[in-house]
């Protein structure tokens, strides 16, 4: 019987403290409960509805209300957003204006032909003849885009013109430079195709009829300067080929023979002091 009793004196503790632990949660319960029941809020007095606003009128452009844009800064330049979105929009588009508006074109297809004509299809590479057209379109354009710069970019910048302006004082010099360079031939034929009346002075030519006749001209003019490059070379082709020819040396390729001759030419003559000379030389300004 004592060996009995300690495992009985530990199953009522167990027991006792079960019955402690429950009547904790019971008390924890009724306390949360009633003061879950003393937080609801007592009912009062119904609050009578208010009477509808009465419609405002609309209010007119330029009031008071409705979602302005300002375009100009503080000081009446414009927005360092809207400067840098214009720029944006001028790298976007300025391939274009490269080749249409200025003399890239030319220039880089007459130097193209100079390579064809030395029997080089690769020498000089297209970036070496690209940047050499773009810079020699730069120095002949520099006149040109002074002025754009003086008579457009700084006064909008500077908050005194436009934009609507500023895009007009803009094209008049490249406008000018491509009316000094293009055929009247080239004008008349754009004019013809579009249906329109015939302009009655330069300044009734519109830009949509201009751009087009200024490509066709400068197209025209490299043409002409390329075939002129071709003569020379090709009357050493018909040497060296008569004369492969008379000494029965059909299997050489005469390309082979006639290109040292033809390199040995152009370095002799200063080929490309001549050219460039030649290009900047046959643009007139207006």
């Amino acid at each position: 019987m004592r060996a009995g009793a300690p495992r009985t004196w530990t199953g009522n503790r167990t027991v006792r403290l079960g019955i402690l632990i429950t009547l904790m949660l019971l008390i924890v319960a009724a306390i949360i409960i009633a003061t879950a029941s003393a937080g609801h809020a007592v009912p009062g007095d119904p609050v009578p509805p208010t009477d509808p606003t009465d419609p405002t009128a609309p209010v007119a452009p330029g009031g008071g209300g409705g979602l302005t844009i300002d375009l100009n800064g503080p000081d009446g330049a414009p927005s360092s957003a809207v400067v840098t979105l214009i720029g944006i929009t001028l790298l976007s588009v300025a391939p274009a204006l490269l080749l249409m508006m200025t003399s890239f074109t030319k220039i880089f297809v007459v130097l193209a032909m100079t390579r064809n004509a030395l029997a080089l299809p690769s020498i000089p590479p297209n970036q070496v003849l690209a940047g050499l057209a773009l810079f020699l379109s730069l120095f002949i354009m520099a006149p040109v885009l002074t002025d754009i710069n003086n008579l457009a970019v700084t006064p909008y910048l500077d908050g005194s013109m436009s934009f609507t302006d500023a895009l007009a004082a803009a094209s008049e010099p490249l406008r000018q430079f491509m009316l000094a360079n293009t055929r009247e031939e080239d004008l008349a034929l754009m004019t013809r195709a579009a249906d329109l009346p015939n302009p009655q002075g330069p300044d009734d030519v519109a830009l949509p009829t201009l751009i087009p006749a200024f490509m066709i001209s400068e197209l025209r003019a490299a043409f002409i300067i390329g075939f002129v490059i071709f003569i020379p070379f090709l009357v050493i082709d018909i040497v060296v080929s008569s004369a492969l020819m008379s000494m029965g040396m059909m299997m050489l390729p005469p390309v082979m023979i006639s290109l040292p001759f033809k390199i040995l030419l152009f370095v002799l003559v200063d080929g490309w002091g001549l050219i460039i000379t030649s290009l900047i030389s046959s643009y007139r300004m207006g």
